[in-house]
């Protein structure tokens, strides 16, 4: 990543990107692509700084004319950044963007990861809150690790495979006795389909990540407080 971006510019930046993109009311899909997006064009260019709103912005642009069928008005995103910015500036960078990634924008994201996995969970779909209330947390996870830069060392697929385990497990909406972590890692694996994966180093990397998200919820009691009672 850039030099002069640091990891909390990083993490306050993804934050201020995932409260647009609940005041846009634009799908986590978009949120999740354009951190992608950010993320690979500052592996390949350097930012300044005082540039690095304008690089997110810019970014959630790109990724909502990939996945809404509206995007945001160009005026709109400027004014977010309280016209620190002009419309030249954010289309130039909108072509920078898209030439150092060479038009290569589709990735696999937290949200599709999400959606799928909710999906595959046949044991658990039964109608009303609960349901509701373990996917509503399994987002809230993702969307807490998108912001810290510790989780980029994992895929996707893991880190929302562990999400998902933890919701369950936080809100105990589960029938299955709990199990220690290496047995929950391997029957988290084979529940999804990943019987193939279910190796040991696939269980250490699950309940490594698992670890890593548990830690991130309780240092974030804040955001999801609402639905779980205190971990810790």
């Amino acid at each position: 990543s850039s030099k002069s971006i640091t990891a909390e510019a990083r993490s306050k930046l993804v934050s201020w990107l995932i409260a647009v993109r609940r005041q846009l009311k634009l799908s986590f899909e978009s949120c999740c692509l354009a951190v992608n997006i950010m993320d690979r064009f500052l592996i390949t260019t350097s930012v300044a700084a005082d540039c690095f709103q304008l690089l997110g912005v810019t970014s959630l642009l790109i990724a909502t004319k990939q996945v809404e069928v509206y995007s945001p008005r160009i005026t709109q995103l400027l004014s977010l950044c309280c016209n620190s910015f002009s419309r030249e500036q954010l289309c130039n960078l909108e072509c920078l963007i898209l030439l150092r990634l060479h038009f290569r924008l589709a990735a696999p994201t937290h949200a599709f990861f999400l959606d799928y996995f909710t999906s595959r969970t046949t044991g658990y779909q039964t109608d009303g809150e609960p349901q509701k209330k373990w996917k509503w947390l399994a987002c809230k996870v993702c969307e807490l690790s998108l912001a810290d830069y510790t989780f980029n060392k994992y895929m996707p697929s893991v880190i929302v495979l562990c999400a998902v385990k933890l919701a369950k497990d936080l809100l105990k909406t589960h029938s299955a006795q709990p199990t220690d972590n290496k047995a929950g890692s391997s029957k988290t694996l084979e529940s999804f389909g990943f019987q193939e994966y279910a190796t040991f180093e696939a269980q250490l990397l699950v309940q490594q990540c698992t670890e890593d998200l548990k830690l991130l919820v309780s240092l974030n009691q804040d955001a999801v407080q609402d639905f779980i009672s205190p971990l810790y």
